[in-house]
């Protein structure tokens, strides 16, 4: 099972950028896939999902509006649109998958701590400074 992010970089606030996760190596349909960053000393702050709960997508408070969760599933890709970046910390943006049975019947839509997940990609860097 592979999971590799793209798409992080530099951006100046009030920027958008595109994150990527091409996923290899296992069923694509039978997974929930979520986003997840951690800035540097902190912990992991779940971002979004695709799929979990009752389906279709959530998001984060924080940055619901702002941040649009979508996939190809012909290519196993999951994409991350982030717009209007306000200036804070560098985060690492994760994308992270769990087997949909795992939480069948449940309410759980999307977490933040690394046993909730199956497997895990190793991030992509974003930095928010002009």
């Amino acid at each position: 099972v592979q999971l590799v992010e793209a798409g992080g970089g530099l951006v100046q606030p009030g920027g958008s950028l595109r994150l990527s996760c091409a996923a290899s190596g296992f069923i694509y349909s039978d997974y929930a896939v979520s986003w997840v960053r951690q800035a540097p000393g902190k912990g992991r702050e779940w971002v979004s999902s695709l799929g979990s709960g009752r389906g279709g997508t959530s998001y984060a408070d924080p940055v619901k509006g702002r941040f649009t969760m979508s996939a190809d599933s012909t290519k196993n890709a999951i994409f991350l649109h982030i717009n209007t970046l306000p200036p804070e910390d560098p985060s690492v943006y994760y994308c992270a998958v769990v087997h949909l049975g795992r939480y069948h019947g449940t309410d759980w839509v999307g977490g933040s701590q690394k046993d909730e997940y199956d497997y895990w990609g190793q991030g992509t860097l974003v930095i928010v400074s002009s």
